[in-house]
């Protein structure tokens, strides 16, 4: 296999790895725990796993860590693989730890056989006391020199569903004088009597994640086990549990750091929370950071691969500003989003000398390679926004005012002849005059411009609802409730008119409402209106 450049330092062990023949195909796999949602977190571990298949021209296996039956639950393992098919990628088996289950159980028994595992009754409480410190060995159990023979019978009978939960455990015996903590006879399988959502009732013992994940790895043919930088203290313990229960196969652990985005909490314990306390509308809620929500808020999926991408793969853990991913995501909206015209303030105008209506051809994305046009309907009385007319405007003022020319995005100039106001003083309309001549594309009329302003049709327009969004959590200010922080009035609504190209819109498609920003169409879309979320604004705030 020709040698790739390697774009991190995963890669430059991957290609050494190739070129040394230690192996002959790259195997890695995506494990995540089906007990919530994914989060862009996860975006960043799926988009290296998957895109180390792709340019390796290797595999990758989904493989569900379901080792805790009370936690998990299939409505997140269905989430799960629809996320990972959005992001673009496509898995080489769909597999779960519960699967190994047996392998699993076989493999403890000769660790108790080879004396390098015990039955232990002390409870959680009282192993994480005995544990030690940095500085200090931990004391080890009373019931750790169990013979080999007592330990095989108390292992069966915690299988057979003699013993109530934590009431025994099966424990790695190791080292409690270990300067590394997590190789002190760390607990390697424990008593759950709940359902599994896979297995059912058949088992009530499970495995710790520290003796799965190495030995599902194992098992599969993985050659490069990659995770985050959390599990790095862990990595000798992975080794020891592959040596010791004599894996053919010895896949490699190598940890990066985990994706950390200013302002945006992504533990999945926080945001059940605000799911099972209805302070979100769900999982999808466009101001969760799950994948599924960032979906809903129009994130492309291209511009997520793309963020991922760009911020590169490191050994230390770092902060990306959130500003640095909208900026992502307006990039792509910029290129690929269709423009359409929408008034969020109307203020009717009434042009006088215009009678009639037309169908104009306005231009759907000036950034398209292939130029595209739509149908835009004109009359005599149509609706601009209303901060686009001022009584007294300031100087370098280019949009309307008493005298005032604009051209209509797509139509005409006008210019401002008369403005009607209400008893209280407010403008409700404008009578404007369009030179006819003006016509966009055909302009023969001499006369030059510098504001261009979007309007709709009064009478062939539809109203449509906005949904804007501000950061679910505000500032910290010391707080460690991360409930505290959650900002209950970080939606707004409001009304507008849009024009008749929007009604053919299907949920997920993506615009750019001029002047205004990026939106989506939302699920929440139905026969009383269309629903669209506000993606990003127009202007990029991230300093490049």
């Amino acid at each position: 296999m020709e040698e790739l450049k390697a774009n991190n330092f995963i890669e430059e062990i991957i290609n050494r790895d190739l070129e040394s023949g230690k192996v002959k195909e790259v195997y890695t796999r995506f494990p995540p725990e089906p007990n919530g949602y994914l989060h862009i977190g996860h975006a960043k571990s799926l988009c290296l796993n998957f895109g180390i298949k792709r340019k390796y021209n290797g595999k990758c296996n989904l493989r569900f860590d379901d080792t805790n039956p009370v936690k998990e639950d299939e409505e997140y393992v269905e989430s799960i693989k629809e996320d990972i098919r959005w992001l673009g990628f496509e898995w080489d088996k769909l597999l779960f730890a519960s699967d190994y289950f047996e392998e699993m159980y076989n493999c403890a028994v000769t660790l108790i056989k080879k004396g390098k595992a015990f039955v232990c009754d002390m409870s959680a409480e009282e192993i994480s006391r005995n544990r030690g410190s940095l500085t200090e060995p931990g004391k080890e159990s009373p019931w750790r020199n169990r013979s080999v023979e007592e330990n095989l019978d108390l292992f069966e009978r915690m299988k057979n569903g003699e013993f109530a939960d934590g009431e025994k455990v099966l424990r790695a015996k190791i080292d409690m004088a270990s300067p590394n903590i997590n190789m002190r006879d760390p607990v390697i399988y424990r008593i759950v009597h709940a359902r599994h959502h896979n297995t059912g009732d058949k088992w009530c013992v499970y495995p710790m994640y520290d003796l799965a994940h190495p030995l599902e790895d194992a098992i599969e043919g993985i050659t490069h086990s990659i995770c985050t930088l959390e599990f790095e203290d862990h990595r000798p313990l992975y080794d020891w549990v592959v040596r010791e229960c004599g894996c053919e196969n010895v896949p490699q652990q190598i940890e990066f750091a985990r994706l950390n985005i200013t302002d945006t909490v992504m533990s999945k314990r926080f945001l059940k929370r605000l799911v099972d306390e209805k302070t979100v509308e769900g999982w999808d809620d466009p101001r969760m950071p799950t994948i599924c929500g960032i979906r809903r808020r129009g994130y492309p999926a291209a511009a997520v691969r793309d963020f991922c991408e760009r911020i590169g793969v490191a050994k230390a853990n770092s902060e990306v500003e959130f500003s640095y991913l909208e900026s992502v995501v307006r990039e792509h909206l910029n290129r690929d989003a269709d423009r359409v015209m929408v008034v969020t303030n109307p203020l009717l105008v009434e042009i006088t000398n215009y009678d009639g209506h037309e169908t104009l051809e306005v231009e759907n994305n000036p950034n398209a390679e292939n130029k595209t046009f739509r149908q835009v309907s004109f009359s005599n009385r149509i609706y601009i926004d209303g901060s686009d007319f001022m009584v007294s405007p300031p100087p370098k003022y280019h949009r309307l005012y008493q005298g005032a020319m604009v051209r209509l995005k797509g139509a005409y100039i006008i210019r401002c002849d008369e403005a009607v106001f209400d008893d209280n003083g407010n403008v409700v309309k404008l009578r404007c005059s369009y030179l006819p001549e003006s016509k966009s594309g055909h302009d023969g009329s001499g006369v030059k411009v510098k504001g261009v302003i979007q309007w709709v049709d009064a009478a062939n327009c539809d109203a449509i609802t906005l949904r804007r969004f501000k950061p679910l959590l505000g500032p910290s200010n010391g707080e460690t409730d991360f409930m505290s922080r959650v900002d209950k009035n970080s939606v707004k609504t409001e009304t507008a008119f849009a024009e008749k190209a929007l009604a053919s819109a299907r949920v997920e498609d993506k615009f750019q409402f001029m002047r205004i920003g990026y939106f989506v169409k939302d699920k929440l879309s139905g026969p009383s209106g269309a629903v669209f979320n506000e993606i990003v604004g127009l202007k990029d705030s991230f300093n490049k």
